[in-house]
């Protein structure tokens, strides 16, 4: 074999990885398609209501059109009232859980520090824990269970508030179902029924997508969901 060919060789060895990282980066799209969820029902048809939306370009399309996360007003675990403003064009994932909760909630919570530790450095990427217990789940016991869970200020918000309102939000907003049973023996794990779903909610409060909090690789999906939106919002 002449030194030119073996040459050659060695070129195409070394050009055709950089050539095809180049195509794959450049020349192809993204199709991992993150769904909306929660469509807008016809009450005459039963089916999802259609509309016009108005894309991040300005360009104005007939679409499905999605149920947004209604406004709140709540108070967080410093005593503060908050609203959605606290979700302002930030990417959320919110849960509802209760400090004297001995099941589920404690793995949901630790599952939440950890995608909290892999985004605590972007502030875009926010988390809201509600309260299902807010009789006793006051500021104080809300910040305990914060600072046991190393919740960062600004970033990780405990949430309580009138029953009504929460229970309301909980249903009809998130569709998590939430129930108080009404059992007052000191056993507040029968008392309180709430959902294990994690929610992620773009910037628009259009929920995308619902996670088992217990499940390592279901909030391992969450985390990679989370920066498929954010990589959707970075090319806008």
């Amino acid at each position: 074999m002449t030194a030119t060919r073996k040459a050659g060789i060695l070129l195409a060895t070394l050009l055709v990885p950089a050539l095809l990282y180049l195509f794959l980066r450049f020349g192809t799209q993204n199709h991992y398609v993150l769904p909306r969820y929660l469509p807008k029902i016809d009450s005459a048809k039963g089916e999802p209501l259609m509309g016009i939306v108005t894309l991040p370009d300005g360009q104005k399309v007939t679409d499905t059109l999605y149920n947004h996360i209604p406004p709140f007003k709540l108070i967080d675990q410093d005593g503060t009232t908050v609203d959605q403003s606290i979700v302002k064009n930030k990417i959320y994932v919110a849960s509802f859980f209760f400090t004297r909760c001995g099941t589920v909630c404690p793995r949901i919570s630790s599952q939440l520090t950890r995608v909290q530790d892999i985004f605590r450095d972007n502030p875009s990427i926010v988390f809201l824990s509600h309260s299902v217990d807010p009789e006793h789940d006051r500021p104080a016991q809300l910040k305990a269970y914060a600072e046991k869970y190393e919740a960062i200020p600004g970033k990780w918000y405990f949430l309580t508030g009138s029953k009504t309102d929460i229970y309301d939000l909980a249903m009809h907003g998130y569709y998590l179902p939430t129930v108080d049973a009404g059992v007052k023996e000191g056993k507040p794990d029968e008392t309180f029924i709430h959902s294990e779903k994690l929610v992620l909610v773009d910037k628009q409060g259009i929920v995308r997508g619902f996670y088992d909090g217990t499940d390592k690789e279901q909030v391992d999906r969450l985390v990679l969901e989370i920066r498929v939106l954010l990589d959707i919002y970075s090319k806008e």
